[in-house]
């Protein structure tokens, strides 16, 4: 279907279903106040008053696909532990599917817990383990994907490298998906960068195609950077690649078309989240087959966008919408 205006694509992001598979994770938060220096060790004493609890890593995925409009179908792996029945519960409470959710006594649920004294970044204490998945969580994860995949219309995969994520996963996942005709959208990370073949969609950012590459050109180097992402494209088999470029925006190579969109002035707070805002909205445009300025133009606003708040949330999806329509947005 082609589209003539962004309130009929909107809309249709309403029916699509997104199968997300990846690393999930609890973002706890400590916030208090410093008035002094512990007498055991030069450190600051922080007097908590308040907790939270958030689904982070792929499960913010699932949250940006819900702010979308869209259904987010998780498959993931936690642990039988405190972390995993707060993650079950975080789900519950924000009316996310668990189906696709495996449960291990083998593996810490990942928790990343971070002390914040004001606006002050204190610390931050992770639990977790990065072992790829044994043969028993993997075929159970894999029955999940199996029987959920066919009744979605995208596929994400959000790695961050913590080993629910394997060589095998990617292919059963990618091959069945390509017999279903069902495009693949890739968020990578180190460990699998060049075991995605034959996505639809790979999405690095600079310093990950670099290092995956293992190249090394400045930053500003257009010509170098389309050369890398021709490189890319051979090895992955790939259909397309987006770039992420921070501050410079990004460029698009799919379907023989390229992009530089330049990234939008804006009063940047805090760049959390960002990339998991841009997989989600680029996921869905490909999923509605747009072009892919328009998959590029609309990623990269949204990108935007979230950057202006503290902390990792969300898209506002009246506030992408408005904010495509007042730029006018190519479709």
């Amino acid at each position: 279907m082609s589209y003539s205006n962004f309130n009929q694509v909107f809309k249709d992001f309403d029916k699509q279903r997104v199968l997300i598979i990846g690393d999930v994770m609890i973002d706890a938060y400590i916030w208090g106040t410093v008035d002094r220096i512990s007498p055991e060790a030069p450190v600051p004493i922080v007097t908590a008053t308040k907790r939270d609890f958030r689904l982070g890593g792929a499960a913010n995925v699932a949250l940006n696909i819900q702010a979308l409009g869209a259904t987010p179908i998780l498959c993931a792996a936690i642990g039988n532990d405190d972390g995993g029945d707060r993650f079950k519960e975080r789900l519950d409470i924000g009316q996310i599917s668990n189906e696709g959710i495996i449960e291990s006594s083998e593996r810490p649920t990942t928790v990343k817990t971070r002390v914040m004294a004001g606006h002050q970044h204190i610390v931050r204490v992770d639990e977790e383990t990065d072992r790829p998945l044994s043969k028993e969580e993997e075929a159970q994860l894999w029955a999940r994907i199996e029987k959920l995949l066919p009744t979605c219309q995208v596929v994400i995969f959000e790695d961050y490298d913590k080993g629910v994520i394997t060589k095998n996963i990617i292919k059963k996942t990618v091959d069945l998906a390509t017999k279903e005709g069902i495009p693949t959208v890739v968020d990578p990370k180190k460990r699998n960068f060049l075991g995605y073949k034959g996505v639809t969609l790979f999405k690095p950012n600079l310093k990950e195609l670099k290092e995956g590459l293992k190249l090394d050109f400045e930053k500003g180097n257009q010509e170098e950077l389309e050369k890398a992402v021709e490189l890319l494209l051979e090895k992955l088999g790939c259909a397309g690649t987006l770039i992420t470029l921070s501050e410079k925006g990004v460029f698009i190579n799919y379907k023989n078309e390229r992009h530089l969109i330049p990234a939008h002035l804006r009063e940047i707070s805090d760049v959390s989240g960002a990339g998991d805002t841009v997989i989600s909205i680029a996921a869905l445009c490909v999923a509605l087959n747009l072009p892919p300025v328009a998959i590029a133009a609309l990623s990269n606003l949204g990108g935007g966008l979230v950057c202006e708040f503290v902390g990792v949330v969300p898209i506002n999806k009246a506030s992408l919408l408005d904010e495509a329509i007042r730029l006018k947005i190519s479709l």
